[in-house]
């Protein structure tokens, strides 16, 4: 629109403090031109309208209060990490376990897959028992060690009177994903 073509004149009537005047007198007469039922049934529509107009004002700022309540909530999770096990491979636990056995001449050390079964053919070798079991617990790097079975006397094979089996598995740590919010 360029400046040049504006009508000044439709400003001038905007503008005419009669204006307000002949609205005045518009309404004044709008019962008789268009008649009181018509009138009532306008003035409802409009008071439903601003009814259903305040109430999804008030609920977009209910909706919009809960949903900063939730982000403040979110905000104070700690983010914990997720902390699994993964079996070492077996190639790792039978040199472990050749190295033990090298060290414990006296017990049976022997791998079997992820797991070392530490034996030993009398009781009152307890003690390097006690510290070939400890020796595996401290084996490696991030190992977890489970003991899947313990046993002592009567309660072993024939073989043996001493005998432990023990599980090996990597500790593994991982992030959770980010939250989406």
């Amino acid at each position: 629109m360029d400046f040049k073509s504006f009508d000044m004149g439709v400003l001038k009537k905007l503008a005419d403090p009669k204006l307000a005047g002949d609205l005045n007198a518009f309404l004044e007469k709008m019962p008789e031109r268009a008649g009181h039922t018509i009138l009532i049934a306008a003035g409802i529509a409009w008071a439903v309208a601003a009814a259903a107009s305040m109430f999804a004002t008030i609920k977009v700022q209910q909706l919009t209060e809960l949903r900063n309540s939730v982000k403040e909530a979110q905000a104070l999770v700690p983010i914990v990490p997720k902390i699994s096990d993964k079996p070492i491979s077996p190639e790792e636990v039978k040199t472990f376990a050749e190295e033990a056995g090298k060290a414990y001449k006296d017990l049976n050390i022997v791998a079997n897959g992820s797991s070392i079964i530490i034996t030993a053919p009398s009781t009152s070798l307890y003690g390097q028992f006690r510290e070939a079991v400890g020796h595996v617990q401290n084996g490696g790097s991030g190992w977890r060690v489970s003991l899947q079975k313990l046993c002592v006397g009567r309660e072993c094979d024939k073989n043996a009177q001493l005998a432990a089996s023990l599980t090996i598995n990597k500790v593994s740590v991982e992030n959770p994903p980010p939250s989406g919010g």
